[in-house]
C-alpha cells in the first residue's frame, strides 16, 4: 500500500513540475518585442513574375549542303565510266521472304530458341507491326538483300548486298543486337 502512495506522489510531483514549466510567468519579453517590431514594419509587395517569350524551334535546312566558310571541293566524275569491280550481286530470282518487306532498322531481335539436342540457334525477330518471326542462318531479312550468316545469343549477324554507285554491288556487314527493353 505504501508503494501505491509512493507512485501517486511521484506522478503528482511530475505533473506539478510540467505545469510549472508551462506557466505564463516565463520570461519571453525579448520574443514579444521582436514580434511587435516585425508586425509594425510596413507590409511589402511581391513583384509579378517576368513575362517569358515562347521558344520558337528552328529547323536547320542546310545540313546536306556545303559549309559556307569552306572552299568548294572539286569532284571528278572518273568512276562513272568504269565497269563494276566485283562479281557480287543479289539473287533477284529467288522468292522473297516475309522479313524482306521491312527495312532492317524496323526489325528488332527479341530472343533466341534452341531445339533440344541441336547446336544451332534460332533468333526471334519482331517487326514493326508486332509480329514475331523465327529465323536462322541462311534466312533473308531487310530491304537490301540481307542474308543471316550467324546467330548467337545476343546478336544476329547479317550481310547485306547494296549498290556500290558504279553499277555493281558490294557486301556490307550488319548486326541486330538483342533488344532487352
Amino acid at each position: 500500500m505504501a508503494d501505491k502512495h509512493a507512485k501517486s506522489a511521484w506522478f503528482s510531483l511530475c505533473a506539478a513540475s510540467m505545469l510549472a514549466a508551462c506557466s505564463p510567468g516565463s520570461d519571453f519579453r525579448d520574443l514579444d518585442v521582436f514580434m511587435a517590431e516585425t508586425r509594425a514594419r510596413p507590409i511589402g509587395s511581391v513583384e509579378p513574375l517576368p513575362e517569358f517569350q515562347t521558344y520558337e524551334a528552328f529547323a536547320y535546312g542546310a545540313a546536306d549542303r556545303r559549309a559556307p566558310f569552306e572552299p568548294p571541293i572539286e569532284v571528278q566524275l572518273t568512276m562513272v565510266d568504269q565497269a563494276p569491280t566485283s562479281d557480287i550481286e543479289p539473287d533477284l530470282d529467288r522468292p522473297r521472304e516475309v522479313l524482306e518487306g521491312f527495312p532492317i532498322a524496323d526489325l528488332r531481335m527479341v530472343g533466341t530458341l534452341q531445339r533440344v539436342g541441336e547446336s544451332g540457334l534460332f533468333a526471334l525477330v519482331a517487326d514493326r507491326s508486332g509480329g514475331i518471326h523465327r529465323v536462322s542462318v541462311g534466312n533473308h531479312l531487310g530491304q537490301n538483300h540481307g542474308r543471316i550468316v550467324g546467330v548467337v545469343e545476343t546478336r544476329i549477324e547479317v550481310v547485306e548486298i547494296i549498290p556500290d554507285g558504279r553499277g555493281g554491288w558490294v557486301e556490307r556487314p550488319r548486326t541486330l543486337s538483342l533488344d532487352e527493353g
